[in-house]
């Protein structure tokens, strides 16, 4: 064999183990980024959970009833009576 056909030759092989390492640390990469993924869906999952329990205790605390018993309650509020109802009519924003 020639010099040229070594040097082609371990041009390819080095090409080859250059590849391989590159493979190798590419599969690295891959798993490695598949563990952040699953990581991160599970904290978006506990979120969706945390999401899910906050939503229905808005539900609970802002039903109508019990805003209405807190504000008789806690804050001395009450439905006016006819007498503490003033009526003004509207007429036409100015205009007479």
């Amino acid at each position: 064999m020639t010099k040229n056909h070594l040097l082609i030759i371990a041009g390819l092989v080095c090409a080859a183990i250059l590849t391989a390492v590159g493979v190798v640390h590419t599969k690295y990469l891959t798993r490695v980024h598949f563990a952040q993924l699953q990581d991160l869906r599970a904290q978006r999952d506990a979120i969706d959970v945390e999401w899910n329990r906050l939503r229905l205790d808005e539900a609970a605390l802002s039903t109508h009833a019990r805003v209405e018993r807190k504000a008789r309650h806690e804050l001395g509020m009450f439905a006016p009576r006819v007498g503490d109802v003033l009526l003004i009519e509207d007429t036409g924003h100015g205009h007479p």
